[in-house]
């Protein structure tokens, strides 16, 4: 499941001398896995820090605890640790922390969610806005929400059509059109104002 070097495991073994505290072990866990934003978390931990769900690795002199919510996303992960001139550097390798791609068996709308949480809503994200899937309809036919700063902005209708739908029908090709959902009228902080609003 989880790979964890001699490297780590002597770099590991050297802090936790260090701290001379009996029963400390090292807890990784993943932080907004399966989105864009995904990291990990390695932090100390004695047993009053584990909330039950943890699995254990023995590793030689300690225990790394692995966050039972975590472990999918962590699933092949590697730790190493890389001796660099005068010191060194921890290394967290996992592949899967971000989601998988959708495979050929997937649905369109696993895909079409993949494609909108790993491309799209960071895009939008740089303009304090954000669109979530409504539903796709039998014809191929996306429909999608507005929020944030495309909630009421004059350009979001560029921006699905030259963005949006371009991007989709390419990574989607079942995907045929892509349709607002959203009442731009009711939009409290737009990034671009509509005219005559």
């Amino acid at each position: 499941m989880i790979e964890i070097t001699e490297s780590a495991q002597a770099h590991f073994r050297r802090l936790l001398e260090k701290e001379s505290m009996p029963d400390i072990g090292v807890r990784l866990a993943a932080v907004n896995a399966g989105t864009p934003k995904a990291d990990v978390s390695l932090v100390f931990a004695g047993p009053g820090d584990l909330d039950g769900q943890e699995w254990a690795i023995d590793c030689h002199g300690f225990t790394l605890w692995v966050d039972g919510a975590s472990a999918t996303a962590l699933d092949g992960a590697r730790i190493d640790y890389l001796t660099q001139g005068m010191g060194g550097q921890l290394q967290i390798r996992a592949p899967k922390i971000k989601g998988e791609v959708p495979g050929e068996g997937a649905s369109v709308i696993e895909r079409v969610r993949h494609v909108m949480t790993h491309e799209i809503n960071p895009m939008l994200a740089s303009h304090r806005g954000s669109a979530t899937l409504e539903s796709v309809d039998a014809d191929g036919v996306v429909y999608l929400r507005f929020g944030g700063g495309c909630h009421g902005c004059g350009m979001a209708d560029v921006t699905l059509k030259q963005g949006i739908e371009k991007t989709l029908k390419e990574r989607v090709p079942e995907v045929t059109a892509v349709r607002d959902a959203t009442d731009h009228d009711t939009g409290a902080a737009p990034y671009m104002p509509r005219t005559g609003h």
